[in-house]
């Protein structure tokens, strides 16, 4: 454990800190969401920042704590995207030289945004912790300022300043949903929200293919883990910071691990029923409240933290379609046609009398078995979901036509 400590009293002067210079983001209540989950759910907008995330909030604190000989200096952090965009951002504002040490993973939309708003981008390593280290040796070498995007007190308090204006704007709240990684927001969040209303449930959501939090709960203290390719990469980190995790473990009250289909669901949900382009990170907070955990939050006044808006529009086609596919809404099959005329028609019209449209046909004349005068077809279609894909599946078999899914659960209904 660590004996650096954050309190009520260091975020309640963040916020004083950084008022005129954060954006306050609104908190409304979602109707849809409060449907579709059970709950009754309000999101923190904070992707409204200017730079699209929570980040500017500790990034400025930051920067506005530095001595003027630091601020000559500048400053260096690692970081996967956020946190380098709110340094960037905020540095030329206060005209602060900042250095951002960036996996080589990190989105392109996000190195070429750090670029444009002033700051000197280094592209290095395959992981977080490759690009910290590189971080860590600039520091040491040229005398600039390490920003740690979770592990610093200056950046948890400005974090945390975020559940202040939960407590304002949504004064019924009983529970918080927050997206973790380094757990630097988490800890910000435990802090101020746990000293306000001790009563108030905070439940971190992580995911399985990043779930640092988890384990140092499980070991006790911050403890690496591999990381998986995850489209949540704001969370995509492989060991907690001390400080918030002292901070944030002995108050947190629930930890939700999510998978990559939820993600991509819950970036659906938003699109769909919010109108809201979220990250996966961010999006993570509703993957979080679609499962067990909504159901033990069953009625309760709920917060999800949307804190990130930077989604890499180069995959984003890709995660529509895997929440499509999650959402039972986009089905793949494998299925036998005759290879005379007439055949394919007899199939598709067979998907059309189910309701569904064809999104692609794949034929696989050499790999379809003895009969020559027969193909098989891999056939993706659109449905209005897993019930819909069951009354396809009855068709089709009603017109003889004998299916196998290339994925997903079998029978295709939950």
């Amino acid at each position: 454990m660590t004996d650096v400590s954050v309190t009520l009293a260091d975020i309640q002067a963040a916020r004083q800190r950084l008022s005129g210079g954060i954006a306050e983001t609104p908190c409304p209540i979602s109707v849809p969401l409060s449907e579709l989950t059970g709950l009754s759910i309000r999101c923190k907008l904070d992707l409204l920042q200017r730079t699209g995330s929570f980040k500017e909030r500790g990034a400025r604190n930051a920067l506005l704590m530095l001595d003027a000989a630091q601020r000559t200096r500048g400053v260096v952090a690692a970081s996967a995207g956020n946190h380098a965009l709110g340094l960037a951002y905020h540095g030329g504002l206060l005209g602060i030289p900042v250095t951002v040490v960036m996996p080589r993973f990190a989105p392109l939309v996000k190195v070429a945004t750090c670029r444009r708003l002033g700051a000197s981008v280094i592209l290095e390593g395959e992981s977080f912790a490759d690009a910290r280290r590189r971080a860590m040796e600039l520091a040491d070498s040229t005398g600039l300022v390490l920003v740690h995007g979770f592990d610093d007190p200056r950046v948890i308090a400005g974090q945390g300043t975020m559940a202040l204006e939960v407590l304002e704007q949504a004064p019924d709240v009983e529970a918080i949903v927050v997206p973790t990684g380094g757990t630097g927001l988490l800890a910000g969040v435990c802090v101020a929200a746990k000293a306000l209303r001790p009563d108030i449930r905070i439940v971190a959501v992580e995911p399985a293919a990043a779930p640092a939090f988890s384990a140092a709960l499980a070991a006790g203290h911050p403890v690496d883990v591999p990381i998986r390719p995850t489209l949540a990469d704001g969370l995509a980190v492989g060991r907690v910071g001390a400080t918030p995790f002292a901070l944030a473990a002995p108050l947190v009250d629930r930890v939700v691990t999510i998978g990559e289909d939820q993600i991509s669901l819950a970036v659906v949900r938003l699109l769909e029923l919010e109108k809201t382009v979220a990250e996966g990170a961010a999006a993570a907070a509703l993957a979080g409240v679609l499962g067990d955990a909504g159901r033990e939050l069953a009625g309760r006044h709920t917060v999800l933290l949307l804190c990130g808006g930077n989604i890499d529009l180069t995959i984003l086609d890709r995660v529509i379609d895997r929440g499509l596919a999650a959402d039972g809404r986009r089905w793949r099959f494998t299925t036998h046609v005759s290879d005379r005329p007439g055949g394919m028609s007899r199939l598709t019209a067979a998907i059309a009398a189910a309701g569904a449209g064809v999104q692609e046909i794949v034929h696989d004349r050499a790999f379809s078995g003895p009969d020559v005068f027969s193909t098989a077809v891999a056939v993706t279609v659109d449905t209005a979901g897993r019930e819909h894909v069951a009354r396809i599946v009855a068709r089709l078999a009603a017109d003889g036509f004998r299916v196998s899914p290339s994925s997903g659960d079998w029978p295709p209904v939950d």
